[in-house]
């Protein structure tokens, strides 16, 4: 429990330090991209003076070290400032709009493990065989396309040319469900509407499988390899000398050794979902954060870049938090290594 403590406060240490440099490489990059927020936000129409208005209120007007420390000072109180887009608070606008992304990327990313550790498995247990050369054509499908690709793709075939799934949103019209989490999911459950549940999941499952696919791809192809080299291992042959059937050596010998290298891909892939559902949730029309920052970077709204940037890194710093602990608990090898420290 120590080391897996040493491990936690290590990686929070770390990610502490990374948000630091990532806050100040978004807020110089924001401000050396063309144009003037004040003008873009306040429309050709204003005049000189209006912008230069907005300009000092935005604190446009000194130089970028004094911006930085006003923003951080601004930060440490719990304030991302005031989207330009928006007009409400930065801070306002994420807490709307984080929860649609983050319950995409949970159903993805349970899509991801639900359907390519399993594929990857049978791939493995029948290697050289007529399955294993199918999982492996699917698995390249998967990762041979970026998520948005596939995002039009399955629109085109099961929204319109087989109109099975909506095209947009999150929940059918008709439907009135209480806010408590922002997951619709689980707020069309707890308000005991068994009808919106079922509409949120048929609204979900387009943009989660899109995002999905990328990552179904690598965890299959890597399941399999690491498992294949597993059933090479003596520990396995000696498990079939005493006549144990296949289903169980394949689920206790095999498995379990090669979950560990998948699962830092897959940490590595949920995490990516993050970024990769800036398009996806575009084409979907999904009303998410990813889509507010592409609106935000569109308008070159400071703080709203700035915000939304910080909330997806601290998310994907977190992920690999999570990753480390899980391969920790999991690989007594690392845990006896840290500590040895």
């Amino acid at each position: 429990m120590q080391a897996v403590l040493r491990v936690l406060l290590k990686r929070l240490g770390t990610s502490v330090i990374v948000l630091i440099g990532v806050s100040m490489l978004i807020f110089a990059i924001a401000r050396v991209i063309p144009g003037d927020p004040a003008r873009i936000a306040l429309g050709p129409n204003a005049t000189a003076e209006q912008v230069e208005q907005l300009r000092t209120a935005l604190h446009l007007d000194q130089p970028i070290a004094v911006q930085y420390l006003e923003f951080l000072r601004d930060l440490g109180q719990g304030d991302l400032g005031m989207s330009l887009y928006t007009n409400r608070p930065v801070a306002q606008d994420i807490a709307q709009f984080l929860p649609a992304t983050l319950e995409l990327i949970f159903v993805a990313g349970a899509l991801m493990i639900l359907i390519g550790l399993p594929l990857g498995m049978i791939a493995a247990r029948y290697r050289g065989r007529w399955p294993d050369d199918l999982v492996r054509v699917i698995a390249m499908l998967g990762v041979s396309a970026p998520s948005f690709v596939w995002a039009v793709v399955l629109m085109l075939v099961f929204a319109f040319f087989l109109p099975i799934f909506p095209v947009a949103g999150r929940l059918a019209e008709g439907f009135d469900v209480p806010t408590v989490t922002g997951f619709l999911t689980v707020d069309s459950l707890l308000a005991g509407d068994p009808a919106a549940f079922v509409s949120t999941l048929h609204h979900i499952a387009l943009p989660a499988f899109a995002l999905a696919l990328s990552g179904i791809g690598q965890a299959a192809r890597l399941t399999r390899a690491n498992m294949v080299e597993t059933y090479d291992r003596p520990y396995v042959e000696m498990a079939r000398s005493y006549g144990w059937p296949e289903h169980r050596i394949a689920t206790r010998y095999a498995f379990k050794p090669s979950l560990i290298p998948s699962l830092t891909i897959i940490g590595l892939d949920f995490a990516a979902m993050l970024g990769n559902a800036f398009l996806v949730e575009a084409v979907f029309a999904w009303p998410g954060l990813s889509r507010y920052g592409v609106e935000v970077i569109l308008r070159k709204d400071l703080n709203a870049i700035v915000g939304t940037v910080l909330v997806i890194s601290a998310a994907f710093l977190i992920v690999n938090i999570i990753v480390d602990l899980l391969t920790a608990v999991i690989n007594p090898r690392i845990r006896y290594s840290e500590r040895a420290k």
